[in-house]
């Protein structure tokens, strides 16, 4: 993973990475342009473009991969919105790991984020591909964030947790930011169950990107820690073939995925397109069956018509 180091400006915040590429620039002009333009938060999300064209493209897609699918996108240019089963529960699987991280980072100070904290090997899941390796010496805040967001390290969620209070400590700092919808109830790996009808551990479509536009747009978080954020999601190893894939290639994609049981398959990010303000984007999908595997393709392709039809 490319390492970045943090220069604060007298207003502003930019990114500068060590043998920086072209893509390293973009990410971090993206990251200066999202903190430069949340000066401004968003209320309003009256704006609707959900007209019959576009939810016979996303109703055509459930059919396709066999899905129920939900969508919500909302450009902060003009608060105008793309939103389907916007208001449906689906489990949020990983997708927590970014909100939790959110979270953390307004707990603990930037100095209490080189903490080092201490895990046995009981704790180490069958996911823990950073982890696994750092029962010796432990983790620090940061590195466990790290792991959680780019890498989905399951023992770091179940971390992230702990260092929240439990799962009820992130459900209030969750009620922090105004969510009252998301319902976090089990730590990994139980959360990923997603059962039809059972309400633990969901949200919707709306909620999620509503929460990341909270911790990126308000002043909940300083602007040093919205560039870690934005760092961390930046750089996510899982979401390559994802909502990054279905977008035009000069967009910055920011985002974090989640996958689970019940073909559970799901990406919230920050997309930003060249030259505009951030757009806050959220797709989740789920199927009828226990063993039914995700269709990545599926979430790429709805993100390409959230792209085509935002305004």
């Amino acid at each position: 993973m490319k390492k970045f180091s943090i220069l604060i400006m007298s207003t502003f915040i930019s990114i500068i990475a060590v043998g920086c590429t072209n893509e390293d620039s973009k990410i971090n002009s993206n990251t200066e342009n999202i903190i430069e333009n949340t000066t401004e938060n968003v209320e309003s999300t009256e704006n609707v473009e959900s007209n019959s064209e576009i939810d016979k493209l996303f109703k055509d897609l459930e059919q396709q991969y066999g899905v129920t699918l939900g969508v919500y996108a909302l450009n902060t240019e003009n608060n105008s919105e793309i939103a389907y089963n916007e208001d449906e529960r689906f489990a949020y699987a990983s997708t927590y790991k970014a909100l939790a991280a959110a979270a953390i980072l307004e707990k603990y100070s930037i100095e209490e984020l080189e903490n080092v904290i201490h895990f046995s090997q009981e704790d180490v899941l069958s996911y823990a591909p950073v982890s696994k390796d750092k029962v010796d010496t432990g983790m620090t805040i940061r590195e466990i964030c790290e792991a959680a967001v780019r890498q989905s390290d399951n023992t770091a969620g179940n971390l992230q947790f702990q260092l929240l209070d439990g799962v009820a400590g992130f459900e209030k700092a969750l009620n922090k930011i105004g969510d009252t919808v998301t319902k976090p109830a089990r730590q990994e790996p139980e959360l990923n169950e997603a059962t039809p009808g059972d309400e633990r551990d969901t949200s919707t479509p709306k909620q999620l990107a509503l929460n990341l536009k909270e911790y990126l747009t308000s002043d909940i978080l300083s602007d040093e820690k919205k560039a870690i954020l934005l760092d961390w999601m930046s750089n996510n190893a899982t979401g390559d073939a994802l909502i990054r894939a279905g977008v035009p290639s000069d967009w910055v994609v920011a985002d974090k995925s989640g996958a689970g049981d019940y073909g559970t398959r799901n990406d919230i990010a920050v997309v930003t397109p060249p030259n505009g303000k951030p757009i806050f984007v959220s797709i989740l999908s789920k199927k009828e069956d226990k063993d039914a595997e995700y269709d990545n393709k599926l979430i790429e392709d709805a993100a390409r018509i959230v792209s085509e039809h935002i305004k």
